[in-house]
């Protein structure tokens, strides 16, 4: 599998606290060996990210992506379940 970043999610990313990206790269990693792990709590999204799908980074950090093929995802945005969504 095929792993990009968008800008947006570039720049988040540098944002966070250190032990924020390294549990994301935990995450990313059992991501590519397993999409459907219980860990990840992979799932559709709604509006307004109809489309995309999301997985949990930690209890509150989620990471959003979408599949460009079969074995290309690209991450968009990851942040706080606040942040991304407002509740």
């Amino acid at each position: 599998m095929i792993i990009g970043y968008d800008r947006t999610f570039e720049k988040k990313y540098a944002k966070l606290s250190q032990k924020v990206r390294e549990q994301f790269k935990k995450r990313r990693d059992l991501f590519i060996q397993d999409p459907y792990h219980p860990l990840l709590y992979n799932h559709a999204l709604h509006e307004p990210y109809a489309g995309c799908r999301c997985i949990s980074v930690t209890g509150d950090y989620r990471a959003i992506f979408y599949h460009v093929s079969d074995s290309i995802v690209r991450f968009i945005n990851i942040g706080t379940h606040h942040e991304l969504f407002g509740t």
